[in-house]
């Protein structure tokens, strides 16, 4: 479910024309619809109903610190994979105990800040990173909260990229190994060994394998706990699919919850979920420009002012993503909607029916709130697109437009010189 809709044939967000933003802040705008993403983090609460949960926001599907802030007033935390999100995460006023620090690649002072800030749990991917924490805590003399990271070696039949809980990925622990790093922690003084977690892939369409997944780690839950190791948290992890078409029919987010509800509902133990692209994908598009069209012998080409440096997960990916026209118009005519990066790949539709589009036209590419300006570059030295928030009639800037200037910021040539130059010619 979404609030962007046609009123007599333009599109709207919640209550304001598209097209009035597009001419107002410019183009290529990604525009948030506080009204979804509100909406999902409150249903998604509502699904867990009284079984014992934390809702922590996958932060690296979208960062800016207005949407985090959202999150944190509806009382949601936050699943953070960098020092750089943790800071965010604080700033936007996400509380500290109920953030979760996960990825493969920690760093020492990543690890030490998360230690000092007290958060809920660092979640420990490798019983060389579990060493790395308790070497970490024992110099601040602060007791570390951790979890394990278990691989479940299921496959979630997603695209392999984003494919976490094969036997081959880089993420978290065989049952044997985890079972290692919980006897490691329990026989540290400096570690808190407080939960186990799992993260089986992104994009899930179906439930079967995640189900698979959370049963083998309430398995080893259990298994643990007659060990004496009583872990007060169970992470179910997240990869909850967004809707990218609406003619299919997708589990939402309520089902993958409402399919694992059961299994958890005995055990003595908070359920942590992870949820990022469910909660925020639905909520944000992205609005282009044509600037025009172009025919060959085998395609027609509809040229836009967006590129893959603003989105990038279809020439990554392979995503497809629906794309509308802002205003709606009759006939209908193929096209490859691509963009003006000096690349093969900047392209984010390949033979799809649109209207005839002309210089000026704008379209909409929906989905785009996840896994969007957040993995944008500056490449070919193209400037980072605006992003505006709706709230009702309520526009928010979030993120102003990049200017020149941020291209050329931390850039420095004053060391070269003819001089110097000189002296390399051979």
């Amino acid at each position: 479910m979404d609030y962007f809709n046609y009123r007599d044939g333009q599109l709207y967000c919640e209550d304001v024309s598209v097209r009035d933003l597009a001419a107002e802040y410019s183009t290529p705008l990604y525009i948030y619809s506080l009204k979804t993403f509100v909406s999902h983090l409150n249903n998604l609460s509502i699904a867990f109903g009284d079984l014992p949960h934390i809702v922590c926001y996958a932060v690296k599907s979208n960062s800016n610190l207005a949407l985090l802030k959202t999150a944190a007033l509806c009382g949601v935390g936050a699943d953070i994979v960098s020092g750089g999100e943790l800071r965010l995460t604080i700033k936007a006023g996400i509380k500290k105990e109920r953030i979760v620090f996960s990825g493969v690649g920690k760093t020492d002072d990543e690890i030490e800040q998360a230690i000092r800030t007290g958060i809920l749990f660092i979640c420990a991917e490798s019983i060389a990173e579990i060493e790395s924490i308790a070497k970490i805590a024992r110099k601040l003399k602060i007791k570390a909260p951790v979890a394990v990271r278990v691989n479940p070696e299921i496959d979630p039949k997603t695209h392999p990229y984003i494919a976490t809980g094969l036997k081959e990925s880089k993420f978290g622990m065989t049952e044997t190994e985890a079972k290692k790093a919980f006897k490691f922690c329990v026989g540290e003084k400096w570690l808190d060994p407080v939960g186990i977690s799992m993260h089986i892939g992104s994009q899930l369409e179906s439930i079967r394998p995640y189900v698979a997944s959370v049963s083998k780690i309430i398995a080893l839950y259990k298994y643990l706990w007659k060990q004496s190791i009583g872990l007060k948290y169970i992470d179910i992890g997240g990869g909850w699919a967004a809707h990218f078409d609406p003619a299919l029919k997708l589990p939402y987010p309520q089902d993958y919850v409402s399919a694992v509800s059961e299994l958890l509902r005995k055990l003595p133990a908070t359920v942590v979920a992870e949820p990022g692209r469910s909660m925020i994908g639905n909520a944000g598009i992205l609005v282009m420009k044509v600037i025009r069209t172009k025919k060959n012998r085998a395609k027609n080409y509809c040229i836009v002012d967006a590129g893959m440096n603003d989105f990038l997960r279809p020439p990554l990916y392979g995503a497809k993503h629906r794309i509308e026209p802002v205003v709606r118009s009759k006939g209908q005519k193929s096209y490859d909607v691509v963009g003006p990066v000096c690349e093969s790949s900047d392209f984010f539709a390949k033979s799809i029916r649109l209207p005839a589009q002309k210089s000026g036209d704008l379209l909409a590419l929906f989905t785009a709130g996840a896994y969007g300006r957040v993995m944008g570059s500056n490449y070919n030295a193209r400037i980072g697109a605006a992003e505006v928030a709706v709230a009702g009639n309520n526009v928010l800037v979030i993120r102003e437009r990049e200017s020149y200037k941020d291209l050329e910021r931390g850039q420095r040539t004053g060391g070269i010189s003819r001089k110097l130059i000189e002296g390399l010619e051979l």
